[in-house]
């Protein structure tokens, strides 16, 4: 199996006034879970480019092979996004435990 990758997300250009608040620098991590507050209409839309950078892919009209862009769906108020393959971090020790078995 290939490695898989975490890719963070970063807010590089915003005009008009962002529902959701996010301004130029904001940055989540995306390791498992949609990270507490991005917009999640925006997030939706970053999902298909993220799997591919998740798992190695590249999209070739890109310079960086590790990076893309996505933009939020507001076409009033656009927020783009940069989207950038990270390696991941070693797991914690909660992370490495084993979940619970439902009964």
């Amino acid at each position: 199996m290939s490695e898989v990758y975490d890719v963070e997300i970063k807010v590089i250009s915003q005009k008009g006034t962002c529902g959701s608040g996010h301004k130029v620098g904001d940055k989540w991590l995306v390791i498992n879970h949609t990270p507490g507050g991005i917009c999640l209409s925006a997030y939706r839309i970053m999902e298909a480019y993220m799997e591919v950078l998740k798992y190695g892919g590249t999209y070739p009209w890109q310079q960086d092979p590790d990076v893309t862009m996505a933009i939020c769906p507001d076409p009033g108020n656009p927020v783009v996004f940069e989207l950038r393959r990270v390696k991941k971090k070693l797991p914690t020790p909660r992370q490495q435990k084993a979940p619970s078995k439902l009964k």
